[in-house]
Protein backbone atom coordinates (compact mmCIF):
# COMPACT_ATOMS: atom_id res chain seq x y z
CA UNK A 1 0.00 0.00 0.00
CA UNK A 2 1.30 3.85 -0.44
CA UNK A 3 2.93 5.08 2.14
CA UNK A 4 5.04 8.56 2.70
CA UNK A 5 8.22 6.25 3.24
CA UNK A 6 8.54 5.76 -0.56
CA UNK A 7 9.13 9.84 -1.09
CA UNK A 8 12.61 8.88 1.01
CA UNK A 9 14.89 8.76 -1.74
CA UNK A 10 13.92 12.30 -2.97
CA UNK A 11 13.63 13.59 0.22
CA UNK A 12 17.31 12.51 1.15
CA UNK A 13 18.84 13.71 -2.19
CA UNK A 14 17.37 17.43 -0.78
CA UNK A 15 18.91 16.42 2.12
CA UNK A 16 22.57 15.27 0.82
CA UNK A 17 23.84 18.67 1.24
CA UNK A 18 23.10 18.76 4.78
CA UNK A 19 24.11 15.60 5.60
CA UNK A 20 27.68 16.40 3.89
CA UNK A 21 27.78 19.59 6.18
CA UNK A 22 27.46 17.38 9.59
CA UNK A 23 29.83 14.85 8.62
CA UNK A 24 32.36 17.75 7.79
CA UNK A 25 31.74 19.36 11.13
CA UNK A 26 32.16 15.62 12.57
CA UNK A 27 29.16 15.51 13.82
CA UNK A 28 27.90 11.51 14.24
CA UNK A 29 24.91 9.67 13.09
CA UNK A 30 24.03 8.98 16.64
CA UNK A 31 24.25 12.41 17.74
CA UNK A 32 21.59 13.39 15.34
CA UNK A 33 19.52 10.84 16.27
CA UNK A 34 19.96 11.62 19.92
CA UNK A 35 18.64 15.16 18.86
CA UNK A 36 15.66 14.01 17.59
CA UNK A 37 14.97 12.31 20.50
CA UNK A 38 15.65 14.65 22.87
CA UNK A 39 14.00 17.69 20.25
CA UNK A 40 10.75 15.33 20.16
CA UNK A 41 10.38 15.36 23.97
CA UNK A 42 11.26 18.73 24.69
CA UNK A 43 8.73 19.63 22.03
CA UNK A 44 5.83 17.70 23.59
CA UNK A 45 6.54 19.04 27.26
CA UNK A 46 6.49 22.63 25.96
CA UNK A 47 2.89 21.95 23.78
CA UNK A 48 1.46 19.68 26.51
CA UNK A 49 2.26 22.47 28.81
CA UNK A 50 0.65 25.32 26.55
CA UNK A 51 -2.39 23.15 25.17
CA UNK A 52 -4.60 25.49 26.17
CA UNK A 53 -3.76 27.66 23.88
CA UNK A 54 -4.57 26.23 20.16
CA UNK A 55 -1.66 28.35 18.25
CA UNK A 56 0.74 26.33 20.41
CA UNK A 57 0.24 23.21 18.42
CA UNK A 58 1.42 24.97 14.96
CA UNK A 59 4.94 23.69 16.81
CA UNK A 60 4.47 20.45 15.94
CA UNK A 61 4.47 20.54 12.03
CA UNK A 62 7.39 22.52 12.50
CA UNK A 63 9.49 19.99 14.34
CA UNK A 64 7.65 17.01 12.53
CA UNK A 65 9.63 18.22 9.41
CA UNK A 66 12.83 18.97 11.20
CA UNK A 67 12.28 15.29 13.48
CA UNK A 68 12.13 13.80 9.74
CA UNK A 69 14.83 15.13 8.15
CA UNK A 70 17.17 14.61 11.15
CA UNK A 71 15.77 10.63 10.79
CA UNK A 72 16.86 10.86 7.19
CA UNK A 73 20.16 12.29 7.37
CA UNK A 74 21.29 10.38 10.63
CA UNK A 75 20.38 7.12 7.73
CA UNK A 76 22.66 8.60 5.11
CA UNK A 77 25.92 9.29 7.88
CA UNK A 78 25.32 5.80 8.87
CA UNK A 79 25.27 4.30 5.35
CA UNK A 80 27.34 6.62 3.65
CA UNK A 81 30.05 7.51 5.79
CA UNK A 82 31.04 4.09 7.71
CA UNK A 83 29.13 5.32 10.95
CA UNK A 84 26.69 1.99 11.09
CA UNK A 85 26.75 0.23 14.74
CA UNK A 86 24.94 -2.07 16.80
CA UNK A 87 24.31 0.55 19.38
CA UNK A 88 22.86 3.21 16.34
CA UNK A 89 20.25 0.60 15.57
CA UNK A 90 18.93 0.33 18.71
CA UNK A 91 19.48 4.34 19.21
CA UNK A 92 17.30 4.22 16.10
CA UNK A 93 14.60 2.28 16.76
CA UNK A 94 14.07 3.40 20.83
CA UNK A 95 14.40 7.08 19.97
CA UNK A 96 11.76 6.72 17.33
CA UNK A 97 9.14 4.84 19.97
CA UNK A 98 10.01 7.43 22.21
CA UNK A 99 9.42 10.00 19.99
CA UNK A 100 5.96 8.87 19.06
CA UNK A 101 4.56 8.23 21.97
CA UNK A 102 5.38 12.22 23.95
CA UNK A 103 4.60 13.56 20.74
CA UNK A 104 0.90 11.65 20.21
CA UNK A 105 0.77 12.15 24.03
CA UNK A 106 0.21 15.97 23.87
CA UNK A 107 -3.32 14.72 22.50
CA UNK A 108 -4.58 13.79 25.82
CA UNK A 109 -4.55 17.54 26.68
CA UNK A 110 -7.49 18.46 24.40
CA UNK A 111 -10.66 18.21 26.09
CA UNK A 112 -12.60 16.85 23.63
CA UNK A 113 -10.49 14.02 22.20
CA UNK A 114 -11.28 10.85 23.97
CA UNK A 115 -7.90 9.67 25.97
CA UNK A 116 -8.32 5.88 25.42
CA UNK A 117 -8.22 6.87 21.64
CA UNK A 118 -4.75 8.34 21.95
CA UNK A 119 -3.60 5.47 24.18
CA UNK A 120 -4.93 3.05 21.65
CA UNK A 121 -2.99 5.10 18.78
CA UNK A 122 0.31 5.05 20.44
CA UNK A 123 0.04 1.32 21.75
CA UNK A 124 -0.73 0.25 17.81
CA UNK A 125 2.24 2.58 16.49
CA UNK A 126 4.66 1.14 18.90
CA UNK A 127 3.08 -2.40 17.85
CA UNK A 128 3.88 -1.16 13.98
CA UNK A 129 7.71 -0.60 14.28
CA UNK A 130 7.79 -3.50 16.82
CA UNK A 131 6.66 -5.54 14.09
CA UNK A 132 8.76 -4.09 11.69
CA UNK A 133 11.46 -4.78 13.49
CA UNK A 134 10.37 -8.49 14.04
CA UNK A 135 10.89 -8.73 10.23
CA UNK A 136 14.58 -9.64 10.46
CA UNK A 137 13.70 -12.91 12.64
CA UNK A 138 12.30 -14.37 10.49
CA UNK A 139 14.65 -13.66 7.56
CA UNK A 140 13.08 -11.18 5.55
CA UNK A 141 13.97 -6.92 5.45
CA UNK A 142 12.96 -4.42 8.33
CA UNK A 143 9.32 -3.84 7.22
CA UNK A 144 8.23 -0.19 6.68
CA UNK A 145 4.71 -1.03 4.96
CA UNK A 146 1.78 1.28 4.74
CA UNK A 147 -0.79 2.71 4.88
CA UNK A 148 0.29 4.49 8.40
CA UNK A 149 3.88 4.05 9.26
CA UNK A 150 6.39 6.28 10.48
CA UNK A 151 5.86 9.08 7.92
CA UNK A 152 2.71 8.54 7.25
CA UNK A 153 1.80 9.42 11.03
CA UNK A 154 3.54 12.02 11.18
CA UNK A 155 1.99 13.61 7.81
CA UNK A 156 -1.34 12.73 9.43
CA UNK A 157 -0.85 14.62 12.99
CA UNK A 158 1.16 17.45 11.27
CA UNK A 159 -2.08 18.14 9.06
CA UNK A 160 -4.11 17.68 12.27
CA UNK A 161 -2.15 20.09 14.20
CA UNK A 162 -2.05 22.55 11.82
CA UNK A 163 -6.08 22.91 11.42
CA UNK A 164 -5.83 22.63 15.33
CA UNK A 165 -3.79 25.68 15.06
CA UNK A 166 -5.40 27.21 12.81
CA UNK A 167 -8.49 26.69 14.41
CA UNK A 168 -9.71 25.28 10.80
CA UNK A 169 -10.43 22.16 12.30
CA UNK A 170 -13.42 21.48 14.75
CA UNK A 171 -12.23 20.18 17.91
CA UNK A 172 -15.13 18.12 17.86
CA UNK A 173 -14.14 16.12 14.55
CA UNK A 174 -10.84 15.30 16.22
CA UNK A 175 -12.32 11.60 17.89
CA UNK A 176 -13.56 10.62 14.03
CA UNK A 177 -10.02 11.22 12.72
CA UNK A 178 -8.06 9.20 15.56
CA UNK A 179 -10.72 6.65 14.85
CA UNK A 180 -9.79 6.68 10.86
CA UNK A 181 -6.08 6.81 12.54
CA UNK A 182 -6.56 3.51 14.38
CA UNK A 183 -7.91 1.74 12.05
CA UNK A 184 -5.21 2.45 9.22
CA UNK A 185 -2.73 1.82 12.44
CA UNK A 186 -4.35 -1.81 12.40
CA UNK A 187 -4.03 -1.99 8.68
CA UNK A 188 -0.58 -1.46 8.53
CA UNK A 189 0.06 -3.89 11.38
CA UNK A 190 -1.82 -7.09 9.25
CA UNK A 191 0.52 -5.82 6.06
CA UNK A 192 3.60 -5.78 7.60
CA UNK A 193 2.95 -9.42 8.97
CA UNK A 194 1.51 -10.69 6.16
CA UNK A 195 4.80 -8.83 3.84
CA UNK A 196 7.30 -10.15 6.32
CA UNK A 197 5.52 -13.55 5.92
CA UNK A 198 5.81 -13.34 2.19
CA UNK A 199 9.12 -12.05 2.06
CA UNK A 200 10.54 -14.93 4.50
CA UNK A 201 9.30 -17.73 2.50
CA UNK A 202 10.37 -16.53 -0.87
CA UNK A 203 13.91 -16.38 0.54
CA UNK A 204 13.78 -19.57 1.50
CA UNK A 205 12.98 -20.95 -2.02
Amino acid sequence: MLSIYQLKPKFQAFLRPYADYLYNANVTANQVTLIAGFGSILIAFIVGRFAAYQWIFGLIPIWMFIRMALNAIDGMLAREYNQKSNLGAYLNEMCDVVSDCALLLIFTQINQVETSLVIAIVLLSFLTEYVGVLGLMVGCSRRYDGPMGKSDRAFAFSLISLGIATYLLPLDWLNILLLLITFLLLITVINRVRKGLQESKNNKV
